[in-house]
């Protein structure tokens, strides 16, 4: 019986199998997870949390956009006074490898001053940053369950939530590898042990007075003496 000759190679035009789309849900290695985020330009949010797709749905503007621009500002206000740090929103952080998350705003300290967390090659910031705040709806939210668990382990000094819907914020600091619940003043601040003079008027950013909030926070700078961050407990490197 005579072969049947192989078919004839493919000549040009030959196109790979697209990269799959992420999907709520997905396990993945971070490296898959970086791969299909960037096929997609269009997304504005995915996270990767203890190795699982997390896509949230579209942000709404009184539950999630306004909070998120009150604490940029509030965060803003503290900044401007204390040289050596940087603060972002919604950017992607590598903390490990199956934690990608991408946090509503977060503060470091540089790292050539001391800071835990790196800039690397590819504008990512890889590490733990010193203050990550989340707003979320309730306390249902993986915000403060799995989040939790995972800035935690990775060393995420303070962990700030803000819970919208029940109109309450959660202030956390990392003690020994576990988080302790800091409670507000008697007026209803919250004071970073890790950032001096950094004060959160919680009652006046949840309502909107941000005015309140920026004389709140100058008072906290101003009693607290600092101006530079190699106040803190990171120190200097000379």
């Amino acid at each position: 019986m005579a072969k049947i000759p192989d078919p004839p190679a493919p000549m040009g035009g030959f196109e790979p199998d697209p990269v799959p789309l992420l999907e709520n849900g997905d396990q993945l290695t971070r490296a898959e997870f970086e791969r299909r985020y960037a096929a997609m330009p269009r997304l504005k949010k995915a996270e990767l949390i203890e190795g699982v797709v997390y896509m949230p749905s579209p942000v709404s503007l009184r539950k999630h956009g306004r909070p998120i621009y009150r604490v940029i500002m509030w965060l803003g206000f503290y900044s401007i006074e204390t040289p050596g740090l940087t603060g972002a929103g919604n950017a992607t952080v590598r903390l490990d490898l199956d934690n990608e998350p991408q946090p509503d705003a977060f503060l470091i300290i540089d790292p050539e001053l001391g800071g835990q967390a790196q800039i690397d090659e590819d504008d990512f910031l890889v590490g733990a940053p010193e203050l990550v705040v989340e707003v979320a709806a309730s306390t249902s939210s993986y915000d403060l369950h799995q989040k939790l668990a995972v800035y935690r382990r990775n060393g995420v000094r303070e962990y700030v939530v803000w819970r919208v819907n029940d109109r309450k914020i959660d202030w956390f600091e990392w003690n020994e590898g576990v988080y302790d619940r800091l409670e507000p003043d008697a007026e209803g601040c919250y004071q970073s042990r890790i950032f001096p003079g950094l004060v959160l008027d919680a009652a006046s950013i949840i309502t909107g007075d941000m005015k309140r909030v920026s004389e709140v926070q100058k008072s906290g700078l101003s009693e607290a003496g600092v101006s530079r961050i190699r106040t803190t407990i990171v120190g200097s490197k000379g």
